[in-house]
């Protein structure tokens, strides 16, 4: 009971509290803890309503959000279609060689500057930039359940506003979990045995989210962009321990 009831009630009330508080964060946190008691494919198939309907309110918050969409709706479509491939990837490959390798590239961009190597090029061209960040981050979505990192490489570099940068976020993840949602249910793996408490688990996570959503109107955008750079290297270390814990189990 404790295991399959108490527990991920549990986790999704911590994720969706910190989703509340500074806009993002929900499947990050959510999918690999869900993953130390099940299968990640479980994981992610139970996350995909409740991280929709986070994505959504988060998405009209803060005023103004169609003309944020409107500059930078491309992220969501490149986003789209890399969620596509990844989750055609996750339904006959294992996801797990995904993660060591998601966790070495942000350790590079967070030590880019001490390597000598830049994003100058974001700037340039910012379209381009758009295409890459929005595939990658879609392919993401689609394999480990996390989008984040891509987005928040991309926004940082080309110094999005706080509110700007939680709606095209949000935005992005609504249209990849749209998209990787009705994979699952053409290739069947929607089933009613998941829908039930996907459900139950999306009313929790809306009721948490909207009382941390209190907090994030105190935290100005500096103090915010530092917190998102610390959360890319909470992912690197989250991803290195779960894929040593999936090594483990194997043995």
């Amino acid at each position: 009971m404790f295991l399959t009831v108490f527990l991920p009630a549990g986790i999704v009330t911590l994720a969706a509290l910190i989703h509340g508080a500074i806009g993002v964060g929900f499947p990050l946190v959510a999918t690999p803890l869900l993953a130390l008691v099940s299968d990640v494919r479980t994981a992610i198939l139970l996350l995909v309503l409740p991280t929709m309907t986070l994505n959504l309110v988060n998405m009209i918050s803060g005023g103004r959000w169609r003309r944020s969409i409107a500059v930078y709706w491309p992220l969501a479509v490149y986003g789209m279609v890399g969620s596509l491939m990844g989750t055609r990837l996750l339904v006959v490959v294992s996801p797990e060689p995904f993660r060591p390798l998601l966790a070495a590239m942000l350790i590079v961009y967070l030590y880019a500057d001490r390597l000598g190597l830049g994003l100058s090029w974001v700037h340039r061209f910012p379209r381009m930039a758009m295409a890459v960040f929005g595939l990658a981050g879609g392919i993401l979505a689609g394999t480990v359940n996390v989008m984040l990192p891509a987005l928040i490489i991309f926004a940082l570099e080309v110094r999005m506003p706080k509110t700007v940068m939680i709606q095209v976020f949000n935005f992005c993840f609504l249209f990849g979990k749209l998209t990787q949602g009705a994979v699952f249910v053409q290739a069947g793996l929607m089933t009613t045995g998941v829908l039930y408490p996907s459900v139950l688990l999306a009313f929790l996570g809306l009721a948490v989210m909207l009382a941390g959503m209190r907090i994030r109107d105190r935290i100005p955008t500096k103090a915010y962009h530092r917190w998102l750079r610390r959360l890319l290297v909470v992912l690197a270390v989250l991803l290195t321990v779960q894929f040593v814990v999936h090594v483990v189990r194997g043995y």
